[in-house]
Formats: C-alpha cells, structure tokens, sequence
C-alpha cells in the first residue's frame, strides 16, 4: 500500500508561484515514475508532468517554461514549482504514484486570481 499526501495549495494572484509538495509511505513503495495531474472546475483531469525514478521529466505543452517537477528521493518527496501561473491553471492537483497499480493523494487546490 501506498499513501500520498500533497500540501502547498493556496490562492495567487496571477503571475505569482507556488510550490506543491507530495510525500509517499507506505511498504509497498518503491522508486518508480511519479507526477502531476490537476483537473478544474468542469474539467477532465488531465496529466500535467512525470518524472521517472532516473529522473526523465515530461510536461504537458501548456505549463513547459512555467512549472518544473522535481524529486527527492531520499525523503520520498515530489515536488512541483509552479511559476508564472495564470487563472486556467486553477484546479485541484493531485499526486499520482505508479507501479502495478496507480495511486492518488487526496488532492490540493490551486487558484489562480485574475
């Protein structure tokens, strides 16, 4: 079993940045791919960035240059470093762990104020 906790969510004015962390426990975790999905209001959750276990980084078009994910692994910790955010980016973010299965915090809440 994996446990993930985000933290970090808040409100911002555009243009501001913040920074989302996600903490995994649990025996059943190992270093394998983690990332980002975020889904606003009306919104499929869409997947915004992974990063592997060696360190391979992929983002969705709309946040490259704005948002860079990050890893930790020696306190089992993704982070996401959000910059220059824009009122779309506002949204529930939410962990994402996989190996086998796939596992989800319980999500943060982002908004971005115009």
């Amino acid at each position: 079993q994996v446990r993930l906790v985000e933290s970090g969510g808040g409100l911002v004015q555009a243009g501001g940045s913040l920074r989302l962390s996600c903490a995994a426990s649990g025996s059943g975790f190992s270093l394998n791919t983690m990332g980002w999905y975020r889904q606003g209001p009306g919104m499929q959750r869409e997947l915004v960035a992974t990063i592997t276990s060696r360190g391979s980084i992929n983002y969705i078009d709309s946040v490259k240059g704005r948002f860079t994910i990050s890893r930790d692994n020696a306190v089992n910790t993704v982070y996401l470093q959000m910059n220059s955010l824009k009122p779309e980016d506002t949204a529930v973010y939410y962990c994402w762990y996989v190996d086998y299965v796939a596992y989800w915090g319980q999500g943060t809440q982002v908004t971005v104020s115009s």
